[in-house]
Parts: C-alpha cells; sequence; structure tokens
C-alpha cells in the first residue's frame, strides 16, 4: 500500500436500487411515482430563458423555500431546502449529531443512516422493531446523541401512530430528533406540527414520491428557525450553490399546482389498495402500507426466486439479501397496467 492509500476514507457506500437501462421495463424497485409532474413544471422548464445559466442560482433557493413556507403554513426561516432529501439528511447528520453519545435509528430501516454515520465517524445504535415490523417509543427512552426515523418507515411500509411519534419527541428533548417523512403523504400522519411545540425536531420531506419529481432532486427540512440557521451555516460551509435554476423553478411550479398533486397521490393509494388485495388472493402477506410501496412476503415461494423471475421478464421490484427481511420484497406502486403485468407474472411464476 502506497502512503498516500493509508490516508482514504473508507467507507461501504449506500446501494441504490438497480436502474435498468433496457427498454419496455416495468420499473418497480425504486419507490419512483409512475406519473409524470404537474403541467407547470414542464412549462416552466420549456419557458426558462437559457442565458440565465450563465449565472450562478440564488444559493437561498428563495423562491422555492418560500413556495414550500406557504403552501404549509409556516415561516421561511423554518425551511431548509436541500439536492434531494439524502443531501437534506446528510447535511442534518453532519450538523446536529456530533456527540460521543450515539445516534438511534431501527436496525431495519432506511440503509443510508448507517452509511452516514460511518462517513461522518458518528457513533450509532440500532434499535430492534418488533416482530410486527414496529418501533417501541420506550427502547428510545435512553441517552443518545440523536435520532433518525422514518415515519412511515421504509422498507416495511409500516407506519407509526403520531402519539408514539411524539412520546419519542417528548422523552428525547436534549437531542434533536428527525423524522424522515419521504412517504408521508400517501396516507399517514405528519409531525410537522410539532416543530411549533417542540424547538429539537426536524421533519424531512421530498418531491421525489408524491410529487413525480425524483429527478429534479428537491428534498427541504422543516424545523425551528434555529436548526434551519444551522444548518444554512454547515450548507455554505460547504458549498453555496447547490440547487441549479431550471430545478428551482419546477419546484415552484411543481408545488404551486394542489389540485394535481392530490389527485396524483389518490390514484396511487386507490391502486395500492387495490394491490394489496390481489397479491393477497395471490398468496401474498403484506404489511399494512401507507406509503407508495408494498412490503410482501409469500406463503411458500421464496422472495429471491421470485425477484429474480421477475427480472427475467423485465419486472424490476427490490429484494434485500438481509436479516428478518430476506423473504420479503419491496414493490413499487405502479400505473394500473404495469401492476396487471406484475399480476401476470406472479400467476405464471406461482403455478
Amino acid at each position: 500500500m502506497k502512503t498516500w492509500e493509508q490516508y482514504i476514507r473508507k467507507v461501504t457506500p449506500y446501494t441504490p436500487g438497480e436502474q435498468p437501462k433496457t427498454a419496455n421495463v416495468v420499473k418497480l424497485n425504486t419507490n419512483e411515482n409512475p406519473y409524470p409532474p404537474a403541467p407547470g413544471v414542464r412549462k416552466a422548464l420549456c419557458d426558462m430563458d437559457s442565458a440565465i445559466l450563465r449565472k450562478y442560482p440564488d444559493p437561498g433557493a428563495t423562491e422555492l423555500v418560500d413556495a414550500i413556507a406557504k403552501y404549509y403554513g409556516v415561516k421561511s426561516n423554518q425551511v431548509f431546502v436541500g439536492v434531494g432529501s439524502d443531501d437534506v439528511l446528510g447535511m442534518a447528520f453532519l450538523t446536529f449529531f456530533n456527540s460521543d453519545k450515539p445516534i438511534l435509528f431501527p436496525d431495519i430501516t432506511y440503509s443510508f443512516y448507517d452509511v452516514w454515520a460511518d462517513l461522518f465517524d458518528i457513533p450509532y445504535e440500532t434499535i430492534k422493531l418488533d416482530d410486527n415490523f414496529e418501533i417501541i417509543p420506550e427502547d428510545y427512552f435512553r441517552k443518545n446523541g440523536g435520532i433518525v426515523f422514518p415515519n412511515p418507515n421504509a422498507p416495511t411500509a409500516v407506519e407509526m401512530s403520531i402519539d408514539k411519534v411524539e412520546k419519542i419527541i417528548k422523552n428525547n428533548q436534549d437531542s434533536v430528533v428527525i423524522v424522515d417523512e419521504a412517504y408521508v403523504d400517501f396516507g399517514a400522519t405528519s409531525a410537522l406540527k410539532f416543530i411549533e411545540k417542540y424547538d429539537n425536531v426536524l421533519v424531512v420531506r421530498t418531491f421525489s414520491k408524491s410529487r413525480s419529481a425524483a429527478g429534479l432532486r428537491i428534498g427541504y427540512a422543516m424545523g425551528n428557525e434555529k436548526l434551519i440557521s444551522a444548518m444554512l451555516a454547515v450548507k455554505f460551509s460547504y458549498n453555496s450553490y447547490t440547487m441549479n435554476f431550471p430545478t428551482i423553478y419546477a419546484g415552484v411550479e411543481a408545488i404551486k399546482d394542489d389540485a394535481y398533486f392530490k389527485n396524483l397521490v389518490e390514484k396511487i393509494i386507490t391502486t395500492r389498495e387495490n394491490a394489496k388485495t390481489k397479491l393477497k388472493e395471490l398468496g401474498f402477506t403484506c404489511t399494512d402500507s401507507k406509503t407508495n410501496f408494498l412490503f410482501a412476503t409469500h406463503k411458500s415461494a421464496k422472495a429471491e426466486d421470485i425477484f429474480n423471475y421477475l427480472k427475467t421478464k423485465n419486472i424490476y421490484v427490490r429484494y434485500f439479501k438481509k436479516p428478518r427481511i430476506d423473504n420479503y420484497l419491496r414493490i413499487t406502486i405502479g400505473t394500473d397496467d404495469e401492476m396487471e403485468k406484475l399480476y401476470l407474472a406472479l400467476e405464471e411464476y406461482l403455478k
């Protein structure tokens, strides 16, 4: 090993869902929205004067921040935006998790959390979910350097009741509690109301799922003004110009069209509930999803075998070869036509 190689930071990176390069794929593996974003998004991008790209964008993404604040009825200084919720969460880890005490998050959860902890040298402990994949609030009543969890959780799709969320917050007011709400719009209850009641709560969301804008990379956080100010200080110490002009313009239009957004969400919820029934008829058991995906296991067929078979049919779902969940599949809710192709392939395999 050369001397310089000894000083390279060595981490095991996050593994994203496969992005197939072939055509005619039924892509149900990365929880993207199968429908296009609001019409105003396309118009904003088409109408944008390309000459503006010669300039640096507004480092504060003020127009987008103001639009988000107005939509949720909070102040602009309570909103932080970033390049996808991963950027926002990573910045939050870097900003708030600097204690010598371990941060806490579930043992089955978004697999980027431990990656960031390792990258930033943050001590952490994973807290075991119960046999129904539910978070037990009392397990988080211990000394810690911060807490983070998705609600609903991923990949399990299970929602924790808002009363239990508050229990965790109320009993951990000496550390920052991050509630990752990437999937909250699909039928779950938000913890947003707690940002006024508790000054240590950060609620993180994304445009990638319910607003059909994964390609724009827009994430945002809402919390107490002091939390947001601290995150901005860290961001501007690292990279001031993270969000580009087209994204800011398109993001504003995405949040303006509330009728389109709500219709889109209802469409996915309807397809999801139909999918629960159909998969049950095929011998699957699903958790009670409040997300845009299902977490399913079959009574006799192995998840890995189903996963591999579906790929031969150009249907991609997500499989995690990990303890406790290695016989489950995470299936994104697609269009009705895409889901019918999935059901047909499953029927063929199970015969």
